[in-house]
C-alpha cells in the first residue's frame, strides 16, 4: 500500500492524493483518488468492507447481509456487480461512484465475448459472434454443417505412422474452442479428446478438430439458459478411453437449474 500527493494538478472533484494497493497474490491494483491524506482510513474501509471470493478466483468479492448477498467480479478496469438486494445494490453504486471516478453504464448485455440477454424468467449466455469468427478465423466458415461434434461410432486415437500436421494450428483450434466451452457443454467432451494429442497431431485429429468448428457453425445460437428449477445429470462410460483404458465420465453440476461446470 502506498499514499502519496498533493499533487500540484487536481482531478475531477480537486483530489490531488492517490491511495495505491496492490494484491501481492494476483497483482490486482487498486488506486482511489483522496482529496486529504486524511482519508485513507475510511478509503481503506471502503476497499476491505467485501470479502475475497474463494482460492479459484481472487477478484471476486462478496458481501452478507442477513439472507441476501453482493457480488462483484473485477477484470481489469471494469467491474461487474449484482444483488439480491436492490438496496445493497443502490449502495455499492453510491460508494463506488462517490468515492471513485467512475460511471455505471447499465445492465450487463456484453462481456468478454459472451452475451447476456437478462429475460424474464431467465438469462440466456451465448457467444454467436465468438462462435462466427471461429469459422472464419480458421477457413471453415462455408464448410459444410455437421449435426454432431463427433462421429457416433469410432474412437479417436494416437495413429503411428500417420502424417503430422502443423502443431500451431492444431493448438490455436484447441485454444480457441476450450474458451468456448465456458457455456458450451455439449462440445466439452469432443474438445478433450482431441486436445490429448496436441503434442503429435495428425491429419485424423486435425479433422475430428475442424469436425468440431463444423458443428459449431451450425448451432451458432446455442447457449445457456439459467433459471430457477432444481435438476441434475450424470454420464459414465466405463473403460471407454482407446489410449489408457480408463473410464470415461461426465457429470453436470447444477445450482437450481442452472449448469455450473
Amino acid at each position: 500500500m502506498d499514499l502519496f500527493g498533493p499533487t500540484q494538478q487536481a482531478t475531477v472533484g480537486g483530489k490531488k492524493c492517490a491511495l495505491v494497493m496492490v494484491d501481492d497474490y494476483t497483482r490486482f491494483t487498486w488506486i482511489a483518488f483522496l482529496k486529504h491524506k486524511n482519508d485513507t482510513l475510511e478509503e481503506f474501509k471502503i476497499i476491505v468492507r467485501f470479502s475475497r471470493g474463494g482460492g479459484a478466483d481472487k477478484t471476486l468479492f462478496t458481501k452478507l447481509n442477513g439472507k441476501n448477498v453482493l457480488v462483484a467480479q473485477i477484470y481489469v478496469d471494469d467491474i461487474i456487480y449484482g444483488s439480491t438486494s436492490k438496496s445493497l445494490t443502490d449502495e455499492f453504486i453510491n460508494i463506488m461512484s462517490g468515492e471513485s471516478e467512475m460511471s455505471n453504464v447499465g445492465e450487463l448485455s456484453y462481456f468478454l465475448g459472451l452475451h447476456i440477454q437478462q429475460q424474464k424468467d431467465n438469462i440466456f449466455l451465448s457467444q454467436e459472434k465468438y462462435a462466427r469468427n471461429l469459422g472464419e478465423k480458421f477457413e471453415l466458415k462455408d464448410t459444410t454443417l455437421m449435426a454432431t461434434p463427433m462421429p457416433t461410432t469410432g474412437k479417436l486415437q494416437s495413429s503411428p505412422g500417420e502424417k503430422y500436421v502443423d502443431q500451431k494450428l492444431y493448438r490455436s483450434m484447441i485454444g480457441s474452442l476450450l474458451y468456448f466451452t465456458a457455456i458450451r457443454p455439449d462440445i466439452a467432451f469432443s474438445v478433450g479428446c482431441c486436445a490429448k494429442f496436441q503434442a503429435n497431431p495428425t491429419k485424423s485429429h486435425l479433422k475430428a478438430v475442424k469436425r468440431i468448428i463444423r458443428y459449431v457453425n451450425g448451432t451458432l445460437d446455442y447457449g445457456l439458459s439459467h433459471s430457477m428449477v432444481t435438476n441434475n445429470s450424470l454420464d459414465v462410460d466405463w473403460v471407454g478411453c482407446v489410449e489408457d483404458r480408463k473410464s470415461t465420465t461426465g457429470a453436470c453440476f447444477y445450482v437450481g437449474q442452472n449448469l455450473v461446470a
